[in-house]
């Protein structure tokens, strides 16, 4: 554990050096806290807080802005290391693989988990102090932060994926927009046309939702916006997931299986492949 803290410790000092970790509070602060003063104008609704109004704004951003953030910090991770030459250098030292991996995705974890906490945590202390909101709903922002961090983890382990099967940092970096796009926007294109396609209507209630489970970005966005009354309210999808009989302990078990698959193949690539 010493040495995989020592790992996480180089790369979150990368991160420092290199402004990653400034430049992402910076921009989730900004968005969080702009969309946390728009979201405090009155609603008409005494059961939707401008707390569950943010989350709605803050979850449906984070489901394209999170992915990217994580896949940018991770897409070089390795085949970064291997064209600089410093991963051979890095394995003279008694440090097994699979600590690399592990240490490495420790410490872009703990970028993202300062980025998250202090943009999005911060933009939350601000809207309290200076616009006077109460805190119901902290429940339904705290579980977005939460979630938000495991969506990026997702990503971080489909970065390190693409890192090691690729040779080139430029593959790599085509690669993870690639990967973006299809989990982000392509898939649920896919999907929604092909409901508009089924005129038999051999696509049912359950049928969708597992295809939707399939994807972490749609489990995300069904975790966060019908999860909590409020919030669910506000997005205007009260009801959806006990109607699909999926349960917040169900999304977010299929959002950790999408971290711990590709770290995993990671991991037996990564074994295999030759300095």
């Amino acid at each position: 554990m010493k040495l995989l803290w020592t790992l996480a410790l180089k790369e979150l000092r990368d991160g420092l050096r290199n402004r990653w970790i400034a430049a992402a509070i910076i921009l989730l602060g900004t968005l969080a806290l702009a969309l946390s003063l728009l979201g405090a104008a009155p609603t008409g609704s005494v059961r939707v807080s401008n707390i569950d109004i943010t989350v709605v704004s803050l979850a449906s951003l984070s489901v394209y802005l999170i992915p990217l953030i994580a896949l940018m910090l991770a897409f070089d991770a390795l085949v970064g290391e291997f064209e600089r030459g410093t991963m051979m250098l890095l394995l003279t030292y008694p440090v097994s693989r699979w600590q690399v991996i592990m240490g490495k995705f420790l410490g872009h974890v703990l970028i993202l988990f300062i980025a998250i906490f202090a943009g999005y945590g911060g933009a939350f202390l601000l809207m309290i102090m200076f616009t006077g909101s109460s805190i119901e709903g902290w429940q339904a922002y705290a579980m977005m932060m939460f979630s938000s961090l495991i969506l990026g983890a997702v990503f971080i382990a489909l970065g390190y994926l693409v890192s090691v099967l690729v040779k080139e940092r430029a593959t790599a970096a085509g690669t993870a927009i690639g990967l973006w796009l299809v989990f982000v926007v392509l898939y649920d294109l896919l999907l929604f046309g092909a409901l508009l396609l089924d005129k038999e209507q051999m696509i049912g209630q359950q049928l969708f939702s597992a295809l939707m489970l399939i994807s972490p970005t749609d489990s995300y966005r069904i975790f966060n916006l019908s999860m909590f009354e409020g919030v669910s309210q506000a997005a205007g999808l009260a009801g959806i997931a006990s109607e699909a009989d999926i349960s917040g302990a169900l999304l977010m078990s299929v959002m950790l299986l999408w971290v711990i698959m590709p770290l995993v193949a990671t991991l037996l690539l990564f074994q295999r492949r030759e300095l």
